[in-house]
């Protein structure tokens, strides 16, 4: 990511060039997921943390969603 591309080790092991090239990337949070990331990883992304919603307003909001897209019954 930090030079344009990488090396594909597994086939020819000559450089891959990436050109317009967007990453998104998803997680649990650290120690619930198991998945330890570097530092020298995350600084390629923003960050960015929901609290869980509770219940009765994840009911609202998707309630609200559904009658929109398919009007209320």
């Amino acid at each position: 990511m930090d030079y344009g591309g990488w090396y594909d080790i597994q086939a020819d092991k000559e450089f891959k060039q990436i050109q317009d090239i967007k990453f998104c990337a998803a997680m649990g949070p650290p120690g619930i997921s198991g998945n330890p990331i570097t530092n020298r990883y995350v600084r390629h992304y923003n960050i960015l943390y929901v609290e869980p919603y509770s219940a009765g307003a994840q009911t609202s909001i998707f309630g609200n969603i559904m009658d929109w897209m398919f009007g209320s019954t």
